[in-house]
């Protein structure tokens, strides 16, 4: 019987230790499959989601409600189309961007992308878009072209040129004074900083409304001084830009009441 109960022994599983790895097992099995479903419902919502807003966005363009072809577009004085740098270089789309923004009434564009894509390709936009100017005085009164459009083109170099303009004239005029009369304090506030920028000519518009083309949702480092008010939109990927989802993004910004603290 001892002989038996050892081969019995030696043909069974290697007793608590084996359960606890085939249990890690199972749950690292249920996990993954746990994981997958969660996948395939997002990934689902996603696609439902995109089919939806496509669908709307082609019903917007043939006029469906009604409500979209009343824009109060005045609102939008200024915009700003702000792009990825990689999708910058679609300049095909970037000039069948503008020329919608023509037909809904907008006279006043900025286009900024960070690496200054758009800049090497300003030839060639004011060329193909049809009475297209571009915008020189960034610190002056804001001339509506009313035949065509008005081009504004930046990118992040712009930014950090007008950041060390600022802080040398703030140096020059501001601090040395302060340190001439004895005041050792030297806190920078927001108006000296605007007033600095103003001061070197990099002041710049305050666009009302900016619609960014890219895979994120952020401004890929427009200049932060020009957006304190600013309404910002993220309308995805430049590729997959549709007139409808223009019109829709345009309209509710026109619909929104802004309050302007102190």
């Amino acid at each position: 019987m001892s002989l038996l109960h050892h081969f019995h022994l030696s043909n069974s599983p290697l007793g608590p230790m084996s359960i606890k790895v085939e249990l890690q097992k199972i749950g690292i099995l249920g996990l993954q499959l746990i994981w997958h479903f969660l996948h395939f419902i997002v990934s689902a919502s996603y696609f439902v989601v995109g089919i939806a807003t496509t669908l709307e966005s082609y019903l917007i363009s043939w006029g469906f409600p009604c409500k979209y072809k009343h824009l109060n577009i005045d609102r939008v004085q200024y915009l700003a189309i702000v792009v990825e740098s990689d999708e910058a270089y679609n300049t095909l789309k970037i000039i069948e961007l503008l020329e919608w923004l023509i037909s809904l009434g907008i006279r006043s564009v900025c286009l900024y992308d960070a690496e200054g894509v758009l800049k090497q390709s300003k030839e060639i936009i004011l060329k193909k878009v049809k009475n297209a100017s571009e915008f020189q005085g960034i610190d002056e009164p804001l001339q509506l072209n009313k035949k065509g459009i008005t081009l504004e083109f930046i990118s992040a170099s712009d930014g950090k040129e007008a950041i060390a303009r600022a802080a040398n004239f703030l140096l020059q005029n501001k601090w040395r004074k302060t340190n001439m009369s004895g005041d050792q304090k030297q806190c920078l506030s927001e108006s000296q900083m605007t007033e600095a920028l103003k001061a070197v000519g990099c002041g710049g518009l305050d666009p009302d409304l900016i619609l960014v083309y890219g895979p994120t949702r952020c401004h890929f480092g427009f200049p932060a001084w020009r957006i304190r008010y600013t309404e910002i939109l993220h309308m995805g990927p430049l590729k997959s830009m549709l007139y409808g989802s223009l019109l829709k993004a345009i309209y509710k910004f026109t619909m929104v009441q802004q309050n302007y603290g102190k």
